[in-house]
């Protein structure tokens, strides 16, 4: 059987006009660079999670990013969660790869992976799941980072679990960052830490597909020289004497200093944000070592292959 045009056009309604309506055009030259909202230095003290009852309190910066989700970077949401002893939270989100680093405490966490037991130090990352319930045993918190906002700028929920969970120890994550201390040639490096990584991750040698995780040493006395990268650092302060800080700002000089920076002081259990493309360095002037655990959307952005670290080399 054959239509006819006008049998067409009567029995095949279209939204032509309506979804015509909606077209926008921008001239290319200046549209091509959009003012996108600045991701700004941020900071956010361990005082937030200290005391209190239990709760999770989100480290929202949608409103400077101007999402209509919650959100601490583009791709990353980050929170405290304080657990009071002998008390239990459930958290969920909306999530391709979940993130925890328990600060301070002992318990347990169910999901439908199963039961992990953790304490202080400890690292574990779980796939998308419906639920994860926290059970504590001493006052207990943690800090949690995931990937909700990528999901919520596209619209989309996780077909599937792109991983395995994994759990790092405290007691092994320190062997290995002590391991690689201990080679001769660490103290030639730009940075003394291990990568935390998963099997599922053979390529990007990421904690997740989208998330990655280095637990960092700063030895008391030393400079680690500025360095940059296009993924977005959530830098949480392990430990840290006094004197401790980093140094962000968009350009170096012609000895590898940078410009006019901004200095975020450390200090221990708190996070600041580092935004993308900008130089920074660490400055240890303690007698104390310090500890760092930044966490980025660098899986993701090795992915698309523009993650583009640059180091300055001492002269």
């Amino acid at each position: 059987m054959t239509l006819k045009p006008d049998t067409v056009k009567e029995n095949i309604p279209t939204n032509n006009l309506q979804w015509g309506a909606a077209a926008l055009f921008n001239e290319y030259m200046s549209a091509v660079n959009p003012a996108m909202p600045k991701i700004t230095i941020e900071a956010f003290d361990s005082s937030l999670h200290e005391t209190g009852n239990t709760r999770i309190i989100p480290l929202d910066l949608s409103h400077t990013l101007k999402t209509n989700y919650p959100a601490s970077t583009p791709n990353l949401m980050a929170s405290f969660v304080r657990i009071c002893a002998g008390e239990m939270i459930v958290t969920s989100a909306k999530a391709s790869s979940e993130m925890f680093y328990v600060i301070r405490g002992a318990g347990t966490s169910e999901t439908e992976w199963g039961i992990t037991e953790w304490s202080a130090g400890d690292v574990f990352v779980i796939p998308a799941t419906a639920s994860a319930r926290h059970a504590a045993t001493a006052d207990t918190a943690f800090y949690w980072v995931n990937d909700a906002p990528v999901l919520g700028y596209l619209g989309a929920i996780p077909a599937r679990a792109a991983f395995s969970p994994v759990f790092f120890s405290h007691e092994r994550i320190i062997l290995e960052l002590e391991r690689v201390r201990a080679d001769p040639e660490a103290s030639s490096r730009n940075r003394i830490g291990v990568l935390l990584a998963n099997p599922a991750c053979q390529l990007t040698k990421t904690i997740t597909p989208t998330l990655w995780s280095l637990y960092c040493v700063l030895p008391a006395g030393t400079v680690q020289l500025p360095h940059r990268h296009n993924s977005v650092a959530l830098d949480y302060c392990v430990s840290t004497g006094s004197d401790t800080y980093t140094l962000i700002g968009r350009e170096v000089d012609e000895n590898g200093r940078i410009v006019d920076p901004v200095k975020a002081i450390w200090t221990t259990g708190s996070v600041f944000v580092t935004p993308p493309g900008l130089w920074h360095s660490h400055h240890n002037e303690s007698e104390e070592d310090a500890y760092v655990l930044p966490i980025q959307d660098a899986g993701l952005v090795t992915q698309m292959r523009i993650l583009d670290i640059q180091f300055v080399t001492a002269n």
